[in-house]
């Protein structure tokens, strides 16, 4: 086929091999003339070495595709082989490196871009080559099942080239070695397909391009030992990313120490394994963060990540109605926000230590009044309050903001009693990152005790906070601002609220008990009668039953019907 081209001078002659159907292409420059010759697939499966007339391969080739380590390995091969003309596995066969050839190019990633292969004559590949003989897997067979633990469906390898019985064989097992490497996961697939844990460690292992077959060949792997190899990058790991591991050790490894501070390296190794629960080891040395509640301990849980959907901070537009994010970070912060205040409602507030991270900071704010403190209704609060409009000596700015979490729980057990309106809280989620959740909290709340009694207060609370091991929220600075509220705030606050119980219809309560059944369902939104239950079983002990009921709706334990309807 001739087309008309350009008028430019003569180039040299220039092979491209760019068309995607079944056909090679070879374009030249003739003087004016684009000359583009077709050669038909039986021509370059001659050039690839099918030499004879049955078929039989004469050579190895290398299939090659650039950048392919940025790509999941089973969607990629899965993606070749979907549009590959033949069933392909790693033989030697110059049809099938003939067939791949054909896929380059049709393939699209994420980024809409074009994925090329390349197919070059090979070598026999070392693990080919250096093939196990049958009596050497015979033997490697014995002492994979010797080492093997049927009850706990783990297989313990560590040390294997000095196992007695290999070494009585002279077998010498390498597992760095491709041969090895392969002849034993082999065996894994076919005595052991329902492998759960797996221990690698003290084999020194300097590479995972081998192990990385067993994402295919083991699926099924969900705890993994590669403790005191010789592992220098993360990167390996990435070649593990299609296993889908909960638990991971990597202890003795120099990658350990390539990293700056304990969440950049919590946050590469999940990058890799998005469901990993657990991590050995822990923290490093260098790590600049508590580890007591905020985020991980060698062999705690790893806490989910607050925010999956990027790493990338970003701040969101405030808005009136509440949060309207994810479902899955909506119920953590509200989860959250009626622990807290089922707690701080309760009448004993040092249950809130927990909530906060070992050096976090408290503030407390009023409005600024020209009246004298002692005639305000906000006097109890005016000795806390750091309101730093009014003037004061430098010392005394730095005093009311609270530092440690002994100092502001002891600080908050010394504000008036109170009883929050969940009801009326209004949720601005302001600024997120997968380690950091900064949100805002306004609504009511009343008085219950002292000489504001019955007093209607409205707030605006910040918080800033990071996971917890415990699947919640740990609180590094806490922000409250108290004013007096509306009439319009105080005719609707508790509107949602239960009519009172009386003594008709809970003869037995005691009017304080009837105070701690409206505050226990005011905060944990049950019903009245199933708020009495709580606490009777739990005789009457506010803060363990507070403690039982985010337990047992935890576990998903309390049915539907005993929860107030939400209008």
């Amino acid at each position: 086929m001739v087309r008309q081209g350009s008028c430019r001078d003569a180039t040299p002659h220039t092979p491209y091999s760019t068309r995607r159907d079944k056909r090679r292409v070879k374009r030249q420059k003739e003087g004016h003339i684009h000359i583009t010759v077709w050669r038909e697939r039986k021509t370059l499966r001659r050039e690839m070495g099918e030499n004879t007339q049955d078929g039989t391969p004469g050579s190895w080739f290398k299939i090659t595709i650039p950048y392919g380590r940025k790509y999941d390995k089973t969607w990629l091969m899965n993606s070749i082989q979907s549009h590959c003309s033949v069933p392909f596995t790693p033989v030697d066969d110059a049809g099938t490196a003939s067939a791949l050839k054909d896929v380059s190019y049709k393939i699209w990633d994420e980024k809409n871009r074009k994925i090329s292969i390349f197919v070059n004559p090979s070598t026999v590949p070392y693990s080919v080559r250096y093939k196990l003989e049958p009596e050497e897997m015979e033997q490697l067979k014995l002492t994979i099942n010797k080492r093997y633990d049927v009850s706990q469906q783990a297989l313990d390898l560590q040390s294997l080239r000095f196992d007695p019985d290999l070494v009585g064989h002279d077998i010498d097992m390498i597992l760095n070695r491709r041969n090895c490497m392969a002849a034993t996961l082999q065996i894994i697939e076919e005595n052991h397909p329902e492998l759960l844990s797996l221990n690698l460690s003290n084999n020194k292992l300097y590479g995972l391009d081998g192990l990385s077959d067993i994402i295919q060949m083991v699926p099924t792997v969900r705890i993994l030992n590669l403790s005191k190899n010789e592992l220098n990058l993360v990167w390996e790991l990435n070649k593990m990313k299609g296993l889908d591991l909960e638990e991971l050790w990597l202890e003795g490894n120099p990658l350990c120490d390539t990293f700056p501070d304990q969440p950049t390296y919590i946050s590469a190794i999940k990058d890799c394994f998005p469901k990993l629960l657990r991590l050995h080891p822990g923290p490093p040395p260098w790590s600049p963060l508590p580890t007591s509640s905020s985020l991980l301990q060698d062999g705690q849980e790893l806490s989910p990540p607050v925010i999956t959907d990027t790493d990338t901070p970003c701040l969101i537009k405030p808005c009136k109605e509440s949060y309207k994010g994810s479902d899955a970070l909506k119920s953590l912060v509200l989860q959250f926000l009626q622990q807290y205040y089922l707690i701080y409602d309760s009448g004993d507030r040092r249950g809130l230590l927990d909530a906060y991270h070992e050096e976090a900071c408290f503030s407390l704010a009023i409005p600024s009044s020209p009246e004298d403190p002692a005639l305000s209704s906000l006097c109890e609060y005016f000795k806390e309050s750091r309101n730093m409009k009014k003037p004061k000596e430098p010392s005394l700015c730095v005093q009311p903001l609270k530092h440690t979490k002994h100092n502001i729980v002891g600080s908050l057990c010394v504000l008036p009693k109170t009883q929050h309106d969940l009801s009326s809280f209004l949720v601005d989620m302001w600024f997120q990152t997968e380690k950091v959740l900064c949100f805002s909290v306004n609504g009511v709340f009343k008085e219950v005790e002292g000489k504001s009694q019955g007093s209607v207060r409205a707030f605006t609370r910040t918080f800033i906070a990071t996971p917890a091991s415990n699947s919640s929220l740990c609180i590094v600075n806490d922000e409250l601002f108290v004013r007096d509220a509306t009439p319009t705030e105080t005719q609707s606050a508790f509107s949602n609220q239960e009519p009172t119980l009386t003594p008709s219809s809970v003869p037995t309560l005691s009017q304080e008990q009837q105070k701690m059944v409206h505050a226990f369902s005011t905060q944990s939104g049950m019903k009245l009668e199933w708020s009495q239950k709580c606490l009777q079983d739990n005789e009457w002990n506010y803060t363990r039953a507070g403690q039982v009921f985010t337990m047992l709706k935890n576990e998903g334990k309390i049915p539907e019907e005993a929860f107030k309807q939400i209008t």
